[in-house]
């Protein structure tokens, strides 16, 4: 039989069975929509069976099309680890790999590890998704994102988690304020002090109203904020302290905002990764997800003890 398709048809095919659209497929990898259904029709003449179940509403995989999936998928990857395993192809290797993760490893945490992978992999486009915890797992689930960076929560099931770090709460606060000099502040005393929340919106604020039941704060926060990041940046404007992980943070160097480990209790959260169990990776997001375990090991603002929640 002769095969009268080639690379481009197969990966049309498997962009719509992730993506469950012609539209979102057509866009996924950077095409036309008329082009993609060229490919597809071209790809089921040569196979002399249909592939999918088009209406005016939904795209859905026929019984061939679902029997013929695994397969493509298998003969993609396998292609795509023996390019990546050539170190003269690996540097002009073309692809993409799409990340999910919460705002609090997005904004210093992550940009180090695409900075290190760009350079390994100058021509592999990488898409960081930068959303709340509920929106991290739902981009793993739907499959718009490879793999995720969240904390520990109530997981589809069918998510796995690998547990990467516990990223310790600390006090963020400026260089000088009069808590800057402490070698460690208790958490009635940052009540004490003006400071800054995430709203009830955040999974950090449930994770740490959970943690702290018994300590009633001496007075509400100045002001409230939907992301991390958003209240280190009114930190840095000196309108108070505030509570953050300790991936949020920026490293020791920084010029203005500074870190002070908060106790009694000592509060972490479980940060990890989030993969869709029994599907495997590409070789391009094998690597990332490398890279993540590989610099999360070297970055020392998150290593310490695990402590009790």
């Amino acid at each position: 039989m002769a095969i009268n398709f080639d690379l481009n048809d197969l990966q049309a095919f498997r962009a719509v069975v992730e993506k469950g659209s012609f539209g979102k497929a057509a866009e996924a990898i950077h095409i036309s929509q008329p082009a993609l259904s060229r490919r597809i029709e071209k790809l089921e003449d040569a196979l002399g069976v249909k592939l999918f179940e088009r209406t005016t509403r939904r795209v859905s995989l026929t019984m061939v099309g679902r029997a013929f999936a695994p397969r493509a998928e298998r003969l993609l990857d396998d292609l795509d680890d023996a390019l990546l395993g050539i170190s003269d192809v690996a540097s002009t290797r073309l692809g993409h790999v799409t990340v999910a993760c919460v705002p609090s490893a997005a904004y210093y945490f992550m940009p180090r590890v695409v900075a290190r992978y760009h350079q390994l992999y100058p021509k592999i486009r990488v898409k960081v998704l930068d959303a709340s915890a509920h929106d991290v797992h739902d981009a793993v689930v739907s499959g718009e994102a490879d793999l995720g960076l969240s904390f520990m929560g109530n997981l589809d099931v069918g998510l796995e988690f690998e547990l990467l770090v516990q990223d310790t709460y600390v006090l963020a606060c400026r260089r000088d304020h009069v808590l800057a000099s402490r070698e460690s502040v208790t958490w009635r005393e940052f009540f004490e002090h003006d400071y800054i929340a995430v709203d009830k919106t955040s999974g950090n604020r449930f994770l740490l109203d959970q943690s702290l039941i018994h300590i009633k704060p001496a007075r509400p926060s100045v002001c409230e904020t939907r992301h991390v990041v958003t209240m280190l940046g009114l930190v840095e404007a000196g309108l108070g302290i505030a509570a953050a992980p300790a991936m949020a943070m920026p490293t020791a160097g920084h010029p203005i905002l500074m870190s002070v480990p908060l106790t009694e209790p000592q509060v972490t959260r479980s940060v990890g990764l989030i993969k869709r169990r029994g599907r495997t990776l590409t070789p391009a997001a094998l690597e990332l997800e490398r890279l993540i375990v590989e610099m999360k090991a070297l970055s020392p603002s998150v290593q310490g003890p695990t402590a009790a929640h």
